[in-house]
């Protein structure tokens, strides 16, 4: 498992941004800090509500310089109708693979077909690529500080 001070996993993956186009976090540094928000499945009930927030709340994070990421196993397809039915702002990451839950090592498996999501989780990126804020749910239903993410956010720009 990453943790706080470590260089973040380099990955590439398909974002949902009303198109499908791959993403790769290293040529993303310029956004930075980069939060990348994991969640378990779209179209859950916590999992729209984390998501909602961060639309809410995405110019605060713009404020700090912060670009907002949502991660989660669904399909990039099935994403981009999340996007579009809660008219989030920001991309949403596709690991329908699991590399990203596994590089960063949140993965955690549903029961009862044993199904491996994400479990919920923050990471903040600095131009660097070094991890500088690591926040994992202590259960599903657990959301992020929201505040506490931005503030993480704002010290990783300065």
């Amino acid at each position: 498992m990453v943790d706080i001070g470590d260089e973040a996993p380099d990955f590439t993956a398909p974002l949902a941004n009303g198109d499908v186009e791959a993403f790769t976090l290293s040529d993303h540094l310029d956004e930075a800090p980069i939060v990348l928000a994991f969640f378990p499945a779209a179209f859950t009930n916590t999992c729209t509500t984390e998501m909602c927030t961060f639309r809410d709340r995405l110019s605060r994070f713009e404020d700090v310089g912060g670009t907002v990421y949502g991660v989660s196993v669904d399909l990039p397809y099935t994403l981009n109708e999340f996007r579009r039915q809660n008219d989030l702002n920001f991309g949403l990451i596709s690991d329908e693979r699991r590399d990203l839950i596994d590089a960063y090592g949140v993965g955690e498996s549903w029961e009862p077909r044993e199904i491996r999501v994400a479990k919920r989780a923050v990471f903040v990126v600095d131009g660097d690529g070094r991890i500088t804020y690591r926040w994992i749910a202590d259960n599903p239903k657990q959301e992020p500080d929201y505040d506490a993410v931005r503030e993480a956010a704002a010290d990783a720009s300065a």
